[in-house]
């Protein structure tokens, strides 16, 4: 493909940027976010998910829904299925709610089009202004802290106990120390700034596995090749059940809606924050296309559906190519590719171990934790929300329930000090339908 060509598919010129520049963010963001394809994995798994072809449905997904946003959008923006949403996926709807795993994706197409049609008919944005910033913080420090959990829960570094629920687990035990090292190597990695720390971290402990002896051998097995071909798809491809969310809508809904409030804002924070690095944005502060944006990230949860993962957002990590000069859609396409070609190691990322993948789960968690500063920690009511929301979904071991437990505290901290008029009607029907499911213990 001609210069020419790219430059008018992409405006590159326009953009000031380059084929080279983008081909080097296009594998610099694909440096910064590719731990997703061994992370995911180990998180659906526990699901009860068919572990084989996990690898190949997050790499296909992520590099989909690269490619949608590429397409409608033109921005440096890379999609893969999202942290949080896929913690929520096994730990919330599977294991909490007892969905079957096919159940569970039908609940993740619906969410998707639902999601796409809220953002068509513009009512996306009225539920965006209607939930106050204080919940929007406390729901994303509480996934934060939801999945650091989760990270130190597999790491062994946090143990049940019947007197005081959780205790610290065993460090004499190697593949304990082990994951130890790696959060604090994955927490330094990433404060030097070095590009594709966090997948770095993950390569060391598997290194570093390969000679810690366990039972059955090695905490790293030793693989049988580097390159192979990867692995089939058939146990989840279409393999969603569309139905379940509809005929147990009673027992689905608050998760559906969950997800998608989620999915929302989560999006909305990461195109935000990459497009003011790339500066994208106009001079209102927005972003020109964030309806087409919207709606690629939308139509990218149906497709991972229909593959077989939990939905697949727009990564913060893209900011990284946008730091190593990416302005455009090639950006995006570029990764989207590395992901194809990364399908050929897929015997070396079958190999590694859940101790090498735990610190990235807490590192994950402690950068979502940012959003905190944005708190106004003088109002009370919003530092009451916020705390609620984000103790709550590590505590109950649900993202769905401190999101409830959000809604419901906004309310009666606002309507308590005299500020109800400045709450949503929406926001109050929420918080009502909330209060009512606990009420007649609707689940």
């Amino acid at each position: 493909m001609s210069y020419a060509l790219l430059d008018r598919l992409f405006k590159l010129q326009a953009n000031g940027t380059s084929v080279k520049s983008e081909i080097i963010a296009g594998m610099t963001t694909f440096a910064a976010m590719s731990y997703i394809l061994v992370v995911n994995p180990g998180i659906l798994g526990l699901s009860g998910m068919p572990v084989a072809g996990l690898i190949t449905v997050t790499a296909l997904a992520a590099c989909l829904g690269s490619l949608l946003m590429a397409i409608m959008t033109n921005y440096p923006v890379a999609l893969a299925p999202g942290m949080g949403l896929n913690a929520f996926f096994t730990f919330t709807i599977c294991m909490g709610r007892e969905v079957p795993w096919d159940a569970a994706l039908g609940i993740v197409f619906w969410n998707g089009v639902l999601f796409l049609l809220l953002t068509l008919t513009g009512v996306r944005t009225k539920i965006a202004e209607s939930v106050p910033p204080s919940l929007k913080v406390g729901v994303q420090c509480g996934i934060g802290l939801f999945i650091a959990f989760i990270g130190l829960k597999n790491a062994g570094l946090v143990v049940d106990n019947p007197a005081t629920f959780v205790s610290l687990g065993d460090l004499s035990d190697p593949a304990v120390l082990l994951a130890f090292a790696g959060i604090l190597l994955t927490i330094v990695v990433v404060m030097r700034n070095i590009t594709g720390g966090i997948l770095l971290s993950i390569i060391v402990l598997s290194i570093i596995g390969a000679f810690i002896p366990i039972e059955n051998g090695f905490l790293t097995q030793h693989p049988d090749s580097v390159f192979g071909l990867p692995d089939p798809i058939s146990d989840t491809f279409f393999a969603m059940d569309i139905w379940y969310p509809i005929e147990h809508f009673s027992q689905t809904w608050d998760l559906i809606f969950a997800l998608m409030f989620v999915n929302m804002f989560d999006t909305i924070g990461t195109l935000i924050g990459v497009s003011r690095r790339a500066n994208l944005l106009n001079d209102e502060g927005r972003l020109p296309k964030i309806g087409s944006a919207m709606t690629a990230d939308a139509s990218a949860s149906v497709v991972g559906a229909a593959l077989g993962t939990s939905p697949v957002t727009s990564y913060v990590e893209s900011a990284a190519g946008v730091s190593a000069g990416g302005r455009t859609g090639l950006t995006a396409i570029v990764t989207a590719l590395c992901f194809l070609f990364a399908l050929f190691l897929t015997p070396l990322m079958k190999v590694i171990p859940l101790m090498a993948t735990t610190p990235a789960l807490i590192m994950v968690g402690i950068l979502m934790m940012d959003s905190i500063r944005q708190l106004d920690f003088d109002d009370l009511g919003a530092l009451a929300t916020a705390s609620v929301a984000l103790l709550a979904m590590p505590l109950t071991f649900s993202i769905s329930e401190g999101i409830a437990l959000g809604f419901i505290t906004y309310v009666v901290t606002m309507a308590g000090s005299g500020r109800y008029k400045q709450v949503s009607k929406l926001t109050y029907v929420l918080a009502l339908v909330f209060l009512l499911r606990y009420i007649f213990n609707l689940k």
